[in-house]
């Protein structure tokens, strides 16, 4: 099995454990994951938020990348990436007089034949379950997990079309697979305030706080994510928030892949885990994972 894959600027630089972890995910299932060449910064940082024509010019752009080389399924783990692609892709369709306008910008014409998957839907869409959960060489029963999907994988409904969008549980029934209990909980889909990680940092401290609060008080021992910029606060603010709010947090925060990568026999290097600012290592060593 072969997709496209599009890491995105994140996973080469601040999230390259995601990267890392993913790869060898899908590698492990038997499939390749092939990168465009020349791909580029699909803008998701700034240009949708300075010039909408642009941002879409540039993910159509990128997309025509792998079109050109006859792939059909793109990966995108990125979840700003993610919704980068989807919403120019939805545009395309939905309003077909701007398609000569881009066609001319990115000079091509471009088909909108590439469809565009979150690794998630990619691997339960793609794998059976019961091949996944064979796959899974190291159980995690004893791991008590909540799935944080943030706002940009679900939102808006009618663009991304990703799970159900006000109680999604993909990413839930994906980690099950290896054994690890996941739990309900009030967070999922909520904004960590990434946007807002320079400008307004108090109040992006009391959106991850609020998060994480509810993640510990609801029994996890980890949080789950599928997006770089979700992972980069809930992980890395966990010090300031405890000096804000006179607290001790000290939850790990994984991407599904590194959950996957360790039931799948990897070790906690090969997966980058070690990399995180909020230790996990105490943890898998108390459950016996490590």
């Amino acid at each position: 099995m072969k997709y496209g894959y599009y890491p995105g600027c994140s996973l080469r630089v601040t999230a390259f454990e995601y990267d890392k972890s993913l790869v060898r995910v899908f590698n492990h299932l038997g499939a390749e994951l092939v990168e465009a060449k020349d791909w580029f910064c699909c803008g998701a940082s700034a240009a949708h938020s300075t010039s909408q024509g642009v941002a879409h010019a540039l993910s159509l752009k990128i997309l025509s990348l792998y079109e050109k080389e006859g792939i059909k399924d793109v990966v995108v783990p990125c979840a700003a990436c993610f919704s980068r692609f989807k919403t120019a892709a939805y545009e395309l369709e939905e309003e077909p007089e701007k398609r000569k306008t881009f066609d001319e910008i990115i000079s091509y014409e471009y088909k909108n034949s590439v469809t565009i998957k979150h690794p998630i839907e990619a691997i339960l869409k793609d794998f059976k379950k019961k091949d996944l959960e064979a796959k899974a060489v190291r159980k995690l029963n004893d791991l008590k997990l909540v799935c944080f999907y943030g706002c940009l994988l679900v939102r808006p409904p009618k663009i991304m079309k990703f799970d159900e969008a006000e109680y999604p549980v993909m990413m839930d029934k994906l980690v099950s697979t290896t054994g690890a209990k996941t739990l309900d909980w009030n967070y999922k889909t909520e904004c960590c305030g990434v946007s807002l990680s320079l400008s307004r940092t108090d109040i992006v401290l009391k959106l991850t706080n609020d998060i994480l609060t509810d993640a510990m008080n609801v029994g996890a021992d980890v949080v789950v994510v599928a997006c770089p910029l979700c992972h980069s606060n809930l992980d890395t603010r966990q010090k300031d928030i405890e000096k804000e709010y006179n607290k001790k947090l000290g939850i790990p925060v994984l991407y599904f892949t590194q959950v996957l990568g360790l039931a799948y026999g990897m070790s906690p290097k090969e997966l980058g885990i070690p990399s995180h600012l909020t230790d996990a290592m105490g943890l898998l060593k108390e459950k016996k994972i490590i």
